[in-house]
């Protein structure tokens, strides 16, 4: 007889309970707030507490179901097998066919075809030659998308794959053109949502074609916040399914024909969730217009990496961010995946950019495994809590929108842009104070980089049209910044006065140097100078249009004027830090100061145009 006898891990431990804990943290705060130093309070609305524990489990109502179960928060399937995705464009179809049988001979499983000009039916052909499509999982979008429906449709009808073709159409009125350029393509998109629900009908019997896809990721790339991204996608998602159940098609006909695209940013646990909360979400929504298949229920649900966090500077930790964002989106168990490539926010992705992209899934699959575990997430105690936090939070939203009259009429109001917009301000705001970190443009810049020829300054141009959806890059202010330095002809330079307190004086220097580097200003860092008239010769000699000067708060007080008075006005004096003698050394003429709570992109701005640039 088989063993049922479990035993539990480490029994020979006593257990300690949530008060034995808590006292221990009390203890190590030493006084200090425990809301404040402990609680994270995100931007999604909601709080993450330091640890977790089993009792926080209680009362989750959507543990006990299996991977491939409803609600689906586990996966849609009983497996993680999903699809290697990369996107061409499609400038001459006899080339991207090359070049897709190339991407499918170095692991891509799920092709995307975006294409810039409409197509006939012997191009589309000349598009899908020895694509063999019960193998491949081919996706549409672009320009010339209209023209190859009806001809890739023939193709699989003619060629007997209704039941295996696996087909999808980036077909979105709702968000690629009223929420990125602010109308339908007809009145109210009644005609758009007419011929959406006849085509619905037409692939009624193509069980692996889905004809609307729900392209939340410009939520993501416009600046949302996670929770937003989420309500606002589902939002969109239900006025699909409303339209075409008007339409006159059923709720399971509907919504088997809707495809969701969404972002996955470097928020690594953040995303985990908000996947999991996203299918038990989409679940219940479906479920409450009583499907006749429960199956109808699963959220189709492809991830791509985000763009809002790509740098133009230090282009190459690009693939750092999209290899941990994969792992998000990998172990969150979506459908299919597409890691964008590192030289999007400047250039056309070439073959080695390309081949690093999905690389970093490849190597995720049959090198690290990720394919092999269901939902490895699940039981965590911090992600099933976040699930729920993301979850709730965003049906919050989902039923604000609703009450608003769905997502089409929300949008109309301006209620969509009006959150998003606020929800990208504050980004904004906390990366110019370096409280998001963007590794190559506000932090830890590479010094010696100089932007190359290919950088333009469209690259880093960001465009705000009123009344619409507007996705950028978070990095975008300060690459235009630098890149504004860069071309301008000058290398304007800040010198590190080090003095006073050795360890200080070092501290601060490596402070400023990161600084002053975000905007292109070249640094000239010092160990230290035992004579300060020496270091103010030094700086001189340097032709430094800013000098920095580097030690400890005590030692200010006395530095600082002498320094001053030997500059005799022929450089920018700034002192590193917010020493508690500020007052009475801005009595004395010096007002720059930097420190950790400087707004770093407003001040670098400042002292560019004290030097004329």
């Amino acid at each position: 007889m088989a063993n049922t006898k479990r035993e539990k891990l480490f029994a020979e431990f006593p257990p300690v309970s949530t008060e034995t804990w808590e006292a221990a943290i009390a203890v190590d705060l030493k006084g200090a707030d425990y809301e404040r130093k402990l609680v994270w309070r995100t931007p999604e609305g909601f709080n993450v507490r330091p640890y977790y524990r089993a009792e926080n489990l209680e009362g989750l109502k959507f543990l006990g179901s299996e991977p491939g179960e409803f609600p689906y928060v586990r996966g849609v399937r009983k497996d993680n097998m999903w699809r290697v995705h990369q996107t061409l464009t499609v400038k001459n179809p006899e080339e991207a066919n090359a070049e897709a049988l190339k991407l499918l001979n170095g692991g891509v499983d799920s092709l995307g075809f975006c294409l810039t000009e409409e197509l006939t039916a012997g191009q589309v052909d000349l598009l899908l030659k020895e694509i063999y499509l019960p193998a491949v999982e081919v996706v549409f979008s672009g320009k010339g998308l209209c023209s190859v429906v009806d001809p890739v449709l023939a193709k699989i009808e003619k060629e007997g794959l209704k039941e295996t073709a696996s087909v999808h159409f980036v077909i979105d009125p709702i968000i690629n053109c009223l929420s990125l350029k602010g109308d339908f393509c007809s009145p109210d998109g009644k005609k758009s949502f007419e011929k959406l629900a006849a085509l619905a009908r037409k692939t009624a019997d193509m069980k692996g074609v889905r004809v609307a896809t729900v392209s939340g990721e410009n939520f993501s790339n416009a600046g949302s916040t996670i929770v937003e991204e989420l309500a606002f996608t589902l939002s969109a998602g239900h006025d699909y399914l409303v339209h075409l159940m008007d339409e006159g098609l059923s709720v399971d006909e509907a919504a088997r024909k809707i495809r969701f695209s969404m972002g996955v940013t470097s928020n690594y646990f953040m995303e985990m969730a908000k996947f999991r909360a996203a299918r038990m979400l989409w679940a219940n929504i479906v479920k409450g217009y009583n499907p006749r298949k429960e199956c109808s229920c699963k959220m189709f649900a492809h991830a791509v990496t985000s763009t809002w966090n790509q740098t133009v500077y230090d282009p190459y930790i690009n693939m750092l961010r999209g290899t941990t964002e994969a792992m998000s989106a990998a172990i969150a168990g979506v459908h299919s995946l597409e890691v964008t490539p590192f030289n999007v926010p400047f250039a056309e992705p070439d073959e080695f950019s390309k081949r690093i992209a999905r690389n970093v899934e490849l190597l995720l699959k049959h090198e690290s495994h990720f394919d092999q575990v269901v939902d490895p997430a699940g039981g965590s105690y911090y992600i099933e809590n976040l699930t729920q936090s993301i979850a709730a939070e965003a049906w919050k939203l989902f039923l604000e929108v609703e009450e608003k009259g769905g997502y089409i009429e929300a949008f109309k109001a301006g209620y969509v842009v009006e959150r998003v917009n606020a929800s990208a301000a504050a980004k904004d705001k906390n990366v110019a104070q370096r409280r998001i970190t963007l590794l190559g443009a506000n932090q830890y810049p590479n010094f010696t980089e100089v932007a190359p020829a290919e950088v333009t300054e469209k690259a880093v141009e960001r465009v705000s049209t009123p009344g619409v959806l507007n996705p950028y890059r978070g990095a975008m202010a300060f690459e235009a910044m630098r890149l504004h330095v860069d071309r301008s002809g000058k290398q304007p330079k800040a010198f590190m006065l080090t003095a006073g307190h050795l360890a200080m004086a070092r501290a601060r220097a490596q402070f400023s140097c990161n600084f002053f580097a975000c905007a292109g200003i070249r640094v000239q860092d010092n160990t230290f100078f035992k004579d300060l008239e020496e270091g103010v010769k030094a700086a001189l000699d340097s032709k430094a249009e800013i000098v920095v000067l580097c030690s400890s708060d005590d030692c200010y007080a006395e530095l600082a004027p002498q320094v001053k008075e030997m500059l005799g006005g022929k450089a920018i004096l700034v002192v590193a830090g917010a020493p508690a003698c500020m007052p009475e050394l801005e009595a004395q003429g010096i007002h720059n100061f930097i420190h950790v709570k400087s707004n770093v992109l407003d001040t670098l701005h400042n002292y560019l145009t004290q030097m004329g640039i």
